[in-house]
C-alpha cells in the first residue's frame, strides 16, 4: 500500500498554490485554527482540497489530526462522535457540520482495534501518530493532498497534484488489495471520474470487473448512500456509464440490468438521468424517489400482465408486485430507506389511476389534490419520452387538463396545512 507513498512528501508554499483561506468555509477555519491552538497537528484533506485545486467550490472539507476522538470532542462543545467501522467526530458551525479524523495507520501497527476478515476492513480504529501514517491509507493519489494549517502549504504524498493536472484516478497501493479491503473504492473510482470527467488508470481499473461480486458484502444501507452520491450529484448520466462499463451497475441494480437490452427500458434508465442532472445544473430540486421509482420502473412493468385480466385487480397487482421487487428483491442489494419506497410506490399506483379514459368532472378533479400527483404526473411524462407511446393520449389529457384556465385546480390537503 506504501508504494506510491514518498517518505518525503512534495513540499508546496503557500506562494506556489492557489488554496486559499478564502476558499474554505468558516467552520472549517474554525476548526483547524482550535486543534492547531490547542498543540494538535491539524490538516485539510481529501475532497475539499481537491476540488479547490481544480477551482471548484467544495461541498463540505474533511479534517485530520493526531488528536484522539475523545481529544477533538473535548475542545468543542458541539461535538459528536459518530461511527463503528471509523470512529468520526462531526462538530457542528450552525448549519454545517465539520468531518474530524483522526490518523490513521495500517492495521497491523498493534495500536488501536483494526479488524480485517477475508481481506475486508470491518473495523478501523487503528491510529497513526504522523501524517506521514495517514497518507499511507487515503484511496486515491488526488486525495492524499494536505493543506497544513500551520504554515498553509500543501503535502503531496503520492504525485496527487501532478494525477489531478493530467485528469487520472489511480490508487495508492495495490488495487487488489485496495479493492478487497474496502469494495465501495470501485464505486469511489468511477463516481470521482464521472463527477471530475478524469480517466481511471489502467492498473486501477483493470480489476474492477473482476472483483465487482465483492460489493454483495458490503451493507446495504452503505450502498444506498453511495447511490445518492453517484446519481443525485449532478453527474448520473456520467456515473450510469461508469458504472455499466464495470460491471458495477448489475451489483446495485440486478433487475434493471436485466431489462437494458429493451431500448424503451433502456431509454426510460437514460432520459431520467438526464433530466436529473439538467434539473441540479438550473438550480432545481430533485428526489430520490422520482429517481428510483424511474430506476425500478422497467423491472417492475416486465412483471405487470399487459392487459386487465378478469378477475385480476390491476392495483392489488401492482402493490404486491411493488412489495415483492422491493423488499426481496432491491432491498437485500441497495437498502432504500421506507420514506423513499412509499412514495415511490404511490408514484407507480399513480400511474394506473392517470392512464384511465376520463371526462372532465368534478370527482376526477381530486386526483390533483394527491400529494404525490405532480411526481406522477411528471412520470408519465418521461414514460412517453421513452417511447410507451401508448400512453400518449392520458399524458396529452392531463397536460391539457392543467393548461385549461377555466378549471379550478383543487389544493391539496397536504399543501393546505402547511399554509
Amino acid at each position: 500500500m506504501q508504494d506510491l507513498i514518498k517518505k518525503n512528501p512534495i513540499y508546496v508554499p503557500r506562494p506556489e498554490h492557489n488554496l486559499s483561506r478564502h476558499s474554505i468555509s468558516q467552520a472549517a477555519l474554525n476548526v483547524l485554527y482550535q486543534l492547531h491552538k490547542s498543540g494538535y497537528q491539524a490538516f485539510l484533506v481529501g475532497g475539499g482540497v481537491r476540488d479547490v485545486l481544480l477551482g471548484q467550490t467544495p461541498k463540505d472539507f474533511d479534517i485530520v489530526t493526531n488528536a484522539l476522538p475523545e481529544q477533538i470532542r473535548k475542545l468543542f462543545r458541539s461535538c459528536r462522535l459518530i461511527g463503528r467501522r471509523f470512529v468520526l467526530a462531526h462538530v457542528r458551525f450552525n448549519r454545517e457540520i465539520v468531518e474530524v479524523a483522526t490518523f490513521r495507520a495500517s492495521h497491523d501497527n498493534g495500536q488501536g482495534e483494526g479488524i480485517v476478515e477475508n481481506g475486508q476492513i470491518v473495523r478501523d480504529n487503528v491510529y497513526g501518530s504522523t501524517v506521514d501514517d495517514d497518507a499511507g491509507r487515503r484511496d486515491f493519489t488526488i486525495n492524499a493532498i494536505y493543506y497544513d494549517i500551520s504554515d498553509f502549504s500543501l503535502l503531496d504524498y503520492a504525485d496527487g497534484i501532478k494525477d489531478l493536472h493530467d485528469g487520472i484516478i489511480r490508487l495508492i497501493g495495490n488495487p487488489v488489495l485496495r479493492y478487497q479491503e474496502d469494495p465501495v473504492r470501485m464505486l469511489r473510482a468511477t463516481r470521482f471520474a464521472a463527477k471530475l470527467g478524469f480517466s481511471i488508470a489502467p492498473k486501477t481499473a483493470e480489476p474492477i470487473p473482476k472483483l465487482a461480486s465483492l460489493l454483495t458484502n458490503i451493507p446495504p444501507a452503505r450502498l444506498f448512500e453511495e447511490v445518492l452520491k453517484l446519481f443525485l450529484s449532478g453527474h448520473a448520466v456520467a456515473s450510469f456509464q461508469q458504472l455499466y462499463q464495470y460491471g458495477l451497475f448489475q451489483q446495485l441494480f440486478p433487475q434493471t440490468e436485466a431489462c437494458l437490452e429493451d431500448p424503451v427500458a433502456l431509454k426510460l434508465i437514460k432520459q431520467v438521468m438526464c433530466d436529473t442532472d439538467e434539473r441540479l445544473s438550473n438550480k432545481k430540486s430533485v428526489t430520490p424517489a422520482f429517481f428510483l421509482a424511474a430506476l425500478l420502473w422497467p423491472p417492475l412493468l416486465c412483471q405487470l400482465p399487459n392487459k386487465q385480466i378478469k378477475g385480476v385487480n390491476l392495483q392489488e397487482k401492482l402493490i404486491e408486485t411493488s412489495q415483492k421487487l422491493l423488499a426481496r428483491n432491491q432491498l437485500q442489494r441497495v437498502a432504500i430507506p421506507r420514506r423513499i419506497t412509499v412514495p415511490m410506490q404511490e408514484i407507480w399506483l399513480l400511474q394506473l389511476r392517470l392512464t384511465r379514459q376520463r371526462k372532465v368532472k368534478k370527482k376526477n378533479l381530486k386526483l390533483l389534490e394527491h400529494p404525490q400527483f405532480r411526481a406522477g404526473y411528471d412520470f408519465l411524462l418521461l414514460r412517453v419520452k421513452a417511447g410507451e407511446n401508448h400512453i400518449a393520449d392520458s399524458a396529452n389529457w392531463w397536460t391539457d387538463l392543467l393548461a385549461d384556465k377555466s378549471i379550478t385546480i383543487p389544493v391539496s390537503r397536504r399543501r393546505r396545512k402547511k399554509n
